[in-house]
């Protein structure tokens, strides 16, 4: 199988919680992937906490996607 040699900070080594052993590429990628994933949820959070969404209740959530659905005549049956 061939190797991919990559070098890596020791301040990546933590964020990515890598040990500095071999990593199947696989288990590489999902651990960044999971890092990212990670970045992105808590942008969101920041976002809906800034703009008011994460104040709301689920009865606002469920009437907001309610509108959606019927202007885009998804209506449930």
């Amino acid at each position: 199988m061939p190797t991919l040699q990559v070098k890596i900070s020791e301040s990546d080594l933590k964020r990515y919680n890598l040990n500095g052993a071999e990593i199947k590429f696989a288990d590489f990628v999902e651990k960044i992937n999971l890092e990212f994933a990670r970045k992105s949820l808590r942008e969101c959070t920041e976002l809906a906490e800034q703009i008011g969404l994460s104040k709301m209740t689920m009865e606002e959530i469920n009437a907001e996607i309610k509108i959606v659905r019927d202007a885009k005549g998804m209506r449930k049956k």
